[in-house]
């Protein structure tokens, strides 16, 4: 009897190792934006200044992350994925390195903004891993390095905590350096070497960018939405820690910081996400998505003495969220794929720069109208998205 050959086929083998791959590296490398907050505290008591000063690090991360998006996320559209990735990944040990040898303050928010930098190549894992789908499995492959990368946001800042205490901060930012280094070995061997069909010079499409955005409608649109509920993502969280360490409930930084365990439904939703958003329209895929936020977001607001329900409204939320992340993702780069990572760097710069509005206005919010009606906020930035995704082009993204 001839035994039934199950396996799956070597182009779809490698092209799921390849999305792992890729998934992993997009986590190990975005988590070092996060992992040394922890020892923040520790590194303003080593260098004899206050903490305000050490407090600037998580900002130069941020400000080099999104100076990474304008100018090293469009070099996905021009170089090949393996010297890519391994050339921006050695760059990020690098910087790791140098913010470990740091002799104060100066060098290490230096360091920083080169680490923020570097650590951009987790959105080019993500449209790399797009452009490398075998075809009906863009959204699938998107959301898998989607799901990596929140893995590492939210595992970074217990690991990196552990292992300062156990190693100190120097040596824990060496043993971050030396797993990009492992991640650009695997870049180097595992990914393909073509180069992708660029168009036109390197600073010419960097100019172009700001064009995009009024070639492509459904562009704006993503942008909007993609914006409203990064704006309430950061509102809730935010807001959440400072309502958690004030009384009545004067939770200590350890204790709050479980709470970001229930965003582990987020990134374990992903790749359901991916294969519905291939099988429907991601428009359909994002509108339920952000159904499913605002039920956790309407959870929320019934307040925060009740620790499951505020764990399961932040597991809904944060899925949601998560969720419709991957889909808006899939569609703006099906817009113009050869184009796709130009594309997605418009998008993450204004996506982060509305989103902060939410980081900006949670303490103030929260002051001025307490946990329930910051939540409420929340809640009516999601249903504002949701407005933009129902109005818009009720076309199918290709």
């Amino acid at each position: 009897m001839t035994r039934t050959d199950t396996s799956v086929p070597a182009p779809a083998a490698a092209s799921r190792g390849r999305t792992a791959l890729l998934a992993a590296t997009a986590g190990t490398a975005i988590a070092n934006n996060y992992a040394v907050q922890p020892a923040l505290t520790d590194i303003a008591a080593e260098f004899d200044v206050p903490l305000q000063v050490i407090g600037l690090v998580p900002t130069a991360a941020l400000l080099g992350c999104m100076t990474g998006f304008v100018l090293l996320l469009p070099l996905a559209d021009r170089l090949p994925p393996n010297c890519l990735m391994a050339g921006q990944l050695t760059a990020l040990a690098v910087a790791l390195g140098l913010a470990a040898a740091a002799p104060g303050p100066t060098v290490l928010l230096m360091a920083y903004l080169f680490v923020g930098a570097t650590a951009g190549v987790a959105a080019q894992a993500g449209t790399i891993a797009g452009r490398l789908a075998p075809p009906g499995r863009r959204t699938v492959a998107v959301a898998t390095v989607a799901a990596g990368m929140s893995a590492g946001i939210l595992l970074s800042r217990l690991v990196g905590g552990a292992l300062a205490d156990a190693l100190g901060w120097r040596r824990m930012l060496l043993v971050c350096a030396a797993l990009v280094l492992l991640c650009a070995l695997a870049a180097t061997r595992l990914l393909p070497g073509e180069r992708p069909p660029a168009r036109g010079r390197y600073l010419a499409t960097l100019g172009a960018l700001p064009l995009l955005l009024r070639q492509h409608p459904p562009l704006r649109r993503a942008v909007a939405a993609g914006g409203l509920w990064y704006l309430a993502f950061n509102l809730v969280w935010v807001a959440l820690a400072l309502a958690l360490g004030r009384p009545p409930h004067s939770l200590d930084a350890t204790e709050i910081g479980l709470y970001s365990l229930a965003g582990l439904l987020g990134f374990i939703a992903l790749p359901l996400t991916g294969r519905l958003a291939d099988r429907h329209s991601p428009r359909t895929v994002i509108t339920a998505s952000l159904l499913i936020a605002a039920s956790g977001a309407a959870l929320l607001a019934t307040g925060l003495d009740h620790p499951w329900v505020t764990l399961t409204g932040l597991a809904l939320f944060d899925a949601g969220a998560f969720a419709a992340q991957a889909a808006n993702q899939s569609r703006i780069m099906s817009l113009d794929p050869d184009r796709s990572s130009s594309l997605i760097s418009v998008y993450l710069v204004l996506y982060f720069t509305v989103g902060a509005a939410g980081t900006t206005m949670a303490a103030p919010l929260l002051e001025a109208v307490g946990w329930t009606g910051t939540a409420l906020t929340a809640l009516a930035a999601l249903a504002a998205a949701a407005g933009v995704v129902l109005t818009g082009d009720k076309r199918p993204a290709a």
